[in-house]
């Protein structure tokens, strides 16, 4: 490995399957868009297995169970197995699981995933605040309503222990952004006066439980979100790749702070099977492939030409060293799309 100085990017001489030994993969903008496969998706991650990187896919989203996602990954064409989906649902399983008895009763504000999650962990999923529960656990479903959020308030009058799945504030829909656990936390804050403690990215308890069932020893953080994916990396002290095909824009990516940068970027998937050149200081800024990039009077200035996702290093290490730039009209040089 190289490193940029400061910048943050490292390089590889090697492709990454072949350096890390599991990729923690986000999967909503990374694996699939929707319903459908991002476009190379399935045949990359082939080829990182087939090279010997293992794959664990983890996300955010509580209300789908291991098995269902699983299903949903295979109909795209991507050879998951089950038990290499690891959910948001789990790692909240677990933290309730480490503050109440075993076989106690947990009061579910949300759906299967959760109920699912917690009789794995031998506890028993309750919809009423008069059947005792021991503690509050809440993560997002379609199916949540006032009579869900209703008994959770009533047990959180209580003092129990509450813990979220994620506090994601939205969900990307076909149709647009709805609200999402966040949201729906937010609503029982404001009847409780309390705030739970969070399992999902950017919190560590799902990093934690991602590491423990796919015994990764070297994993790498493949995600699309600098506020959930890569920041969720940097706290946990963990090597990332940010994947260009979901919510971060290469413009967003330059202005990323310090504690959402990640470690390498590519445009997709792809960037597993394939070196990484680090970005290197010269005179003139830094320099990564054939581009020179640097920040002059706010302005991020591109000369150069050769492989677009150089030139984006290169921006990414003049953006990350100095002032960040307020005009980075250049990235249109690289072919993306104007910020």
């Amino acid at each position: 490995m190289t490193d940029g100085r400061s910048t943050g990017l490292l390089g590889s001489d090697r492709p990454l399957a072949e350096v890390y030994d599991v990729a923690l993969l986000d999967l909503d903008g990374v694996v699939y868009v929707g319903e459908h496969p991002v476009p190379g998706a399935p045949a990359a991650l082939g080829e990182a297995r087939e090279r010997g990187m293992r794959l664990a896919y983890v996300t955010n989203n509580a209300s789908r169970t291991p098995l269902t996602v699983g299903a949903h990954l295979r109909t795209l064409g991507v050879d998951a197995k089950d038990d290499e989906v690891v959910t948001s649902a789990q790692a909240a399983a677990r933290l309730v699981a480490e503050q109440v008895p075993a076989g106690s009763a947990v009061l579910v504000v949300g759906g299967e995933g959760l109920v699912v999650a917690l009789t794995e962990l031998g506890l028993r999923p309750v919809f009423s605040a008069d059947e005792e529960p021991a503690a509050v656990v809440q993560g997002f479903s379609p199916d949540v309503g006032w009579k869900q959020l209703a008994e959770g308030a009533y047990a959180l009058a209580r003092g129990l222990p509450w813990v979220a799945s994620n506090l994601d504030l939205t969900i990307p829909t076909p149709r647009g952004r709805a609200p999402g656990n966040g949201t729906l936390v937010g609503v029982l804050a404001q009847a409780s006066g309390r705030r739970p403690v969070a399992a999902g990215k950017p919190e560590l308890p799902l990093h934690a439980e991602a590491v423990r069932r796919s015994g990764a020893q070297r994993p790498l953080v493949v995600g699309d979100r600098l506020d959930t994916d890569i920041e969720g990396a940097v706290r946990a002290s963990t090597d990332s790749l940010l994947v260009l095909t979901g919510v971060t824009t290469p413009a967003e990516l330059l202005r990323a702070a310090p504690h959402e940068r990640p470690t390498f970027v590519a445009e997709g998937l792809d960037g597993l099977l394939v070196p990484h050149p680090a970005p290197q200081p010269v005179a003139a800024g830094w320099s990564c492939g054939g581009w020179t990039a640097s920040v002059s009077d706010g302005a991020l200035q591109l000369d150069g030409d050769g492989d677009p996702m150089d030139g984006l290093r290169a921006a990414c290490a003049a953006s990350w060293s100095g002032p960040v730039p307020t005009d980075v009209a250049a990235l249109a040089r690289l072919g993306f799309a104007a910020p």
